[in-house]
């Protein structure tokens, strides 16, 4: 997994941390959700990562 997506993943998860809790802090339930979808979705991409890079590496052997 290069960097630059690692980062970006994990960039897209704070962001829907603080989406979440700007929608907890003004009662935003709308936000709120949209906070814990952009998390969800990080992840997936995240986990979508790790499954690359172990193909990679397993072809490598």
């Amino acid at each position: 997994m290069s960097m630059g997506d690692k980062a970006a993943n994990t960039g897209d998860k704070l962001k829907g941390k603080a989406k979440e809790a700007a929608g907890s802090a003004v009662g935003n339930e709308r936000l709120k959700t949209e906070g814990r979808a952009d998390q969800a979705a990080a992840d997936v991409k995240q986990a979508g990562e790790k499954v690359k890079d172990a193909a990679k590496d397993a072809f490598k052997r």
